[in-house]
């Protein structure tokens, strides 16, 4: 059993980390570090682990786990490192933006890769250290990479994609309360959102010249999933878009091409990314929609771990949608 140790599990994603990790048959909870809350049970934080058997919250690490989850938020990963040493044989999971850029990827004697195992799949399982992606990254990569991949992103790209309430993350904000995100709907960081970087960075890894993303975020009045369209103008033809998407993606066990349209009941509460792709003229409609807690978050952190300690890559997390 691999000895895993959680650093931040109080959030949306920490809690569904620890849950994953508690029934990983590959892997044993040693420890969940929390500054604020140290000597405090987890079901008073994640009230279904009553009965779980987890571990308290705790104010100290053990150096010597075999991986660690950092679930501290974007800008703190760094000073954490920087404060708290690991042994040689510890690899690191890093669920913020810290490390995913390649200019910030070498850091303490870790060379972290970029975690979005379609894409990087040999490098993750030689890494030492990974960044999993972006939520909205994920989504919208997974929708894009065949294109790029067929250098077919010749212009410009506009992404629409709406996300649930916890991909804003547990703390309180203006529009976070339940009485402003009902029945309601809006834009936000309109063309500059955080994880464009990140997008264009795989993109043009694949193809240097891709045109630029036009990305509208939107809030959604829902609490968990992410519904991405993006379109584009592409000359191939529905056949030929069918079979790229389906070659590009076969033999990954996440990440399945639809000929009918996708819905987010499908995928939430999964690890499964589904992707329908449309020719409608002189255009290629992609749909993809991924649960922004697992695909996004934590089933990606597990699914990277899983490849870096050589385990069957869907290990422990093959689950049932929450359809109805």
């Amino acid at each position: 059993m691999k000895k895993v140790g959680i650093i931040g599990g109080s959030g949306y994603t920490g809690g569904e980390l620890i849950r994953l990790v508690m029934h990983h048959p590959a892997l044993e909870l040693d420890f969940v570090f929390s500054t604020t809350r140290p000597g405090t049970p987890l079901h008073d934080t994640h009230s279904d682990l009553l009965g779980a058997g987890a571990p308290d919250f705790t104010g100290t690490i053990n150096p010597e786990v075999d991986v660690v989850f950092l679930c501290v938020g974007h800008g703190k990963s760094v000073g954490f490192l920087e404060k708290n040493q690991f042994s040689e044989k510890t690899i690191i999971i890093d669920l913020s933006n810290d490390f995913r850029l390649t200019k910030d990827a070498q850091f303490q004697g870790y060379d972290f890769v970029y975690g979005l195992p379609e894409n990087q799949r040999s490098s993750i399982e030689k890494a030492n250290a990974v960044a999993n992606p972006g939520c909205f990254a994920t989504a919208i990569q997974l929708a894009l990479l065949p294109l790029s991949k067929a250098g077919m992103i010749q212009e410009a790209v506009h992404v629409n994609a709406t996300t649930g309430s916890t991909g804003a993350g547990v703390g309180l904000s203006p529009t976070g309360h339940f009485s402003w995100r009902n029945n309601n709907i809006s834009i936000y960081k309109a063309f500059r959102h955080q994880h464009l970087d990140e997008i264009n960075e795989s993109l043009k890894s694949l193809q240097p010249d891709a045109s630029e993303l036009n990305f509208l975020p939107i809030r959604g009045n829902f609490t968990r999933g992410i519904f991405a369209s993006i379109y584009t103008e592409c000359q191939l033809s529905q056949e030929e878009l069918i079979t790229l998407y389906q070659s590009f993606y076969e033999g990954n066990p996440f990440v399945f091409v639809s000929e009918k349209p996708v819905h987010l009941k499908q995928v939430v509460n999964t690890n499964n990314c589904f992707i329908q792709v449309e020719k409608i003229d002189d255009k290629v409609l992609v749909t993809s929609v991924i649960d922004n807690l697992l695909k996004g978050a934590a089933g990606q952190a597990i699914q990277n771990m899983n490849l870096m300690f050589g385990l069957e890559e869907s290990t422990g997390i093959h689950f049932k949608a929450n359809y109805l």
